[in-house]
């Protein structure tokens, strides 16, 4: 299954815990060194698509309700969505070693 840009990286964000939704716009920005931004919008709009798909699921429980805004909602990744961040994962990591083959990419 073929993900695009964002779905990867909101399913990368949960691959380590759930979160909710403005968590993991922070998440995207903070690990990409501020490259890749999501906006609301667009998280939203995926996010119903990834629940519709079975690969997040909304969680009826938040971690810390005492302390927790109510109107914030909490995704999980499940094994769909785990096995299509894997997949994902593994056709990235075969097109970087094509382009490092080719010499356009310095090993690291």
């Amino acid at each position: 299954m073929a993900i695009t840009p964002t779905v990867f990286e909101i399913l990368l964000s949960l691959a380590d815990g759930d979160r909710h939704g403005y968590d993991i716009m922070l998440e995207v920005e903070h690990r990409s060194g501020g490259a890749t931004i999501i906006r609301p919008g667009s998280l939203y709009r995926a996010l119903h698509r990834l629940l519709e798909q079975g690969l997040v699921e909304e969680l009826d429980e938040r971690p810390d309700a005492e302390r927790d805004d109510e109107r914030r909602r909490y995704y999980h990744i499940t094994e769909p969505g785990l096995a299509a961040l894997r997949e994902e994962a593994e056709r990235m990591a075969s097109a970087v070693r094509a382009v490092r083959d080719k010499k356009l990419m310095r090993a690291q």
